[in-house]
């Protein structure tokens, strides 16, 4: 007995040491009280979130569809499809019995609810929810916006031997004219893309080039303060028209719809000397002289609406300020502000109708100026039908674009901004 008692009594304090203490066992009671609530508090569809989140659940069902287009014409027969079909999926089906050779992209409708993920979730906003009735699902194509980038240059013009500073397509489309530093304008074929014709007589920088709209005459500008006037078809020079007293910045023709019956539209031109100049190129005369701006002006624009009146001229340039005017009386009509700097270029919505005249992309052969006249009148009143109206877009140093009804109020419609640079060309 006196042996053993010492082989007792360690065991017996080891056991003891590992006992936990009455605050341990309070403690760890507490503890699995408040895991065993917040488990009763969530239930089991809770506790199993993380699951369901990784496994979304499967949808039962079928339905009979109907796929129909806006105008209630079917495409295809009745189809019975799984209620868990996604958009996606309903996509492939649908381009299937259209038999589309490039994969389309549609949107779907079941009655008033888009189909935006699958079938079953528009299907659960049905008041009158039956598997046995044929449901008609109305399909709306999409329009498909790509973005091709540019790999590689299609064809190169050669002929100049300085830089391109200026060039304008013909109103059919059929030539392109370039202005050069070497003071020589080039006609190019664009069906051979070759030189047509090499126009010279210019003794410096050619900066501008414009087309008249019924692409018989072309005007040039620039450094040497002279606008030739230049034969369309042969390149041939028609005359030299000089009363500007610095560098011509930009040219702009009547539009061929208000130009008066029987001649030929007149020719605006701007320049550094702070004025603009309204030509008869017929006659080689300088019609007046547009004398109010303070500074040099680098933009004109005319516009088509007006006729009775020869249309309107828009003007602006360094002294910040866009004016209109008259071209029958060369009165100013108003003065649009709000621009802080120079006013660096103009647009119109309706430039390119103005610009083509009577040409479109169907081709088509005209008897005579006054034919042309009538078709291009009718091109613009569809262009400003459709457009509600002509507007005004004019970009600045001023880092802004404003858009304006120069014709209707001086204030502008909208100031936009987001450029964090210069506004050079609209």
């Amino acid at each position: 007995a006196t042996a053993a008692a010492p082989s007792i009594t360690p065991s017996l304090g080891s056991a003891m040491s590992r006992r936990p203490t009455k605050r341990q066992r309070t403690a760890a009671a507490t503890r699995t009280a408040t895991s065993a609530a917040s488990s009763s508090a969530r239930g089991p569809a809770q506790t199993g979130a993380n699951k369901s989140e990784e496994i979304p659940a499967a949808v039962d069902g079928q339905a009979l569809v109907q796929f129909v287009d806006p105008d209630g014409k079917q495409a295809g027969p009745c189809l019975d499809l799984p209620l868990g079909s996604t958009k996606e999926q309903l996509a492939q089906v649908l381009n299937k019995l259209l038999e589309n050779e490039e994969e389309l992209p549609y949107s779907f409708h079941l009655e008033d609810s888009e189909i935006v993920s699958t079938l079953a979730a528009s299907f659960s906003k049905l008041v009158a929810k039956s598997t046995e009735r044929v449901l008609n699902i109305v399909y709306y194509p999409l329009a498909i916006f790509r973005v091709r980038s540019i790999t590689r240059c299609t064809s190169s013009l050669n002929g100049h031997t300085e830089a391109v500073l200026c060039a304008a397509f013909s109103p059919d489309s059929q030539r392109l004219a370039s202005g050069s530093g070497d003071h020589t304008v080039r006609l190019w074929d664009l069906l051979t893309e070759l030189p047509k014709n090499t126009c010279q007589g210019h003794k410096g920088w050619v900066l501008t080039v414009a087309w008249s709209p019924d692409g018989s005459r072309l005007a040039s500008a620039g450094m040497d303060k002279i606008i030739m006037v230049w034969c369309g078809q042969s390149g041939k020079l028609l005359g030299a028209l000089k009363g500007h007293t610095q560098a011509v910045t930009c040219a702009c023709w009547q539009p061929l719809h208000v130009a008066p019956e029987g001649q030929l539209p007149k020719l605006a031109t701007a320049s550094k000397d702070a004025a603009v100049r309204l030509w008869d190129t017929a006659s080689g005369t300088c019609l007046r002289a547009l004398t109010s701006h303070t500074a040099p002006v680098m933009q004109v624009r005319w516009s088509g609406e007006r006729a009775e009146l020869g249309g309107a001229i828009y003007s602006a340039g360094r002294d910040c300020v866009i004016k209109v005017w008259n071209p029958n009386d060369g009165t100013m009509h108003s003065e649009l502000k709000g621009h802080g700097h120079w006013v660096n270029t103009l647009a119109l919505n309706t430039d390119y109708v103005i610009r083509s005249g009577p040409y479109t992309h169907e081709g088509g052969k005209f008897d005579d100026l006054e034919h042309k006249r009538r078709a291009a009148k009718e091109r613009y009143s569809q262009a400003l039908s459709l457009a509600g109206g002509e507007r005004l877009l004019s970009g600045s140093d001023d880092f802004t674009l404003f858009l304006w009804r120069p014709l209707e109020k001086r204030q502008p419609i909208c100031r936009m901004t987001g450029h964090q640079k210069i506004v050079n060309q609209v």
